[in-house]
């Protein structure tokens, strides 16, 4: 199979960059040129690449993401990793004082404020941007996750600080294997959910409609988050593997198999079981039987699989449970009465 790899990097302006860039709260989202004026392109100082590996997604035209079944949970709004050399922060501080300075519509102190926070790297807190140690660390800061809500993306708003090649910052947010992992879960793209349904044709009121998945087009799916700058390398492969149907039949005026809507999965992957002839009056493993015709129109049935989700990664390699997904669509299903003749 053909190794898919979509390189995300706080740099990107193309479409499918799931990283934006920060230099600080005042400027977030801001890109200054070497004149000072603001403008739209890469941020070629600011590099954070992660790398995701998605051969092992699922795909066609139906696939789409898992929503989390926890919803206190969410992938990583933001954190800090490696971006610039000593050379790159120094120039994307004056990049932006200059442009500060050159925008009119800038409060008049605030090119004032963020110069007096440049000089903390001249002469602070730092020395010269600290290259004398150049090619030994980097100059770390936020990276925001477009896909947050805009309140979240910002909580990382620390300051550029250093870390030597190999050093782990003891910073809240640092990027880390259950980070990529997190990042990874957004990534993860499920087959379609369409169930076959039988017998063919319309279905009858108060016979059970049989439902069942194929096993072959229902299997794990992966997606693997890497990330190699600043002296890291560290990745995060998380998985999804379907675990249960879900069977909404679109009306109160039906019964389940079984009564709880949920159908497990088999041991060869499949759900539920095919319909075969001279089964049209037993009950299904997975199913529903309709209590009343559907008349002119069609039941939106609901066929949702939740999706078990864990990850392993650098220095994991027992899997770790994150949140259940599920990923459904509707299908139209009519139902009609029974038609009988009296004699």
């Amino acid at each position: 199979m053909r190794r898919a790899v979509i390189k995300c990097t706080v740099a990107a302006a193309t479409s499918g960059a799931l990283l934006m860039v920060s230099g600080g709260p005042a400027m977030a989202g801001r890109v200054i040129d070497a004149e000072g004026k603001q403008k739209n392109g890469d941020l070629a100082a600011q590099v954070a690449v992660i790398e995701y590996d998605t051969s092992r997604n699922g795909n066609g035209a139906a696939a789409g993401p898992v929503s989390a079944v926890q919803t206190d949970w969410s992938p990583p709004p933001c954190w800090y990793a490696p971006k610039w050399s000593p050379d790159e922060l120094s120039d994307y501080y004056q990049r932006l004082y200059n442009g500060m300075r050159n925008d009119p519509g800038m409060p008049p102190d605030a090119a004032s404020q963020w110069n007096e926070e440049r000089r903390n790297y001249i002469d602070g807190d730092y020395e010269d941007f600290n290259r004398e140690k150049d090619g030994e660390g980097m100059w770390w800061g936020a990276v925001q996750n477009p896909n947050a809500p805009l309140d979240e993306q910002f909580t990382c708003n620390r300051l550029p600080f250093w870390a030597d090649n190999g050093e782990t910052p003891d910073v809240e947010n640092i990027i880390t294997p259950e980070i990529l992992a997190g990042l990874a879960y957004e990534q993860i793209k499920v087959p379609g959910t369409e169930v076959t349904l039988a017998p063919g044709g319309k279905s009858k009121v108060n016979l059970p409609t049989w439902a069942w998945l194929d096993g072959g087009e229902f299997k794990p799916v992966a997606v693997t988050a890497s990330l190699a700058v600043g002296g890291l390398d560290m990745s995060a492969t998380t998985t999804a593997t379907p675990k249960s149907l879900r069977i909404e039949p679109g009306t109160k005026d039906a019964r389940l198999h079984p009564a709880s809507g949920e159908c497990t999965i088999n041991g060869d992957g499949s759900i539920g079981e095919p319909y075969a002839k001279g089964k049209a009056d037993q009950e299904p493993p997975c199913g529903v039987t309709y209590l009343r015709s559907s008349g002119d129109g069609s039941y939106a049935m609901e066929a949702t699989v939740t999706w078990e989700i864990s990850w392993t990664g650098t220095g994991v390699a027992a899997p770790q449970a994150l949140p259940d997904g599920t990923f459904g669509n509707e299908q139209a299903v009519e139902v009609e009465e029974i038609q009988s003749i009296n004699r």
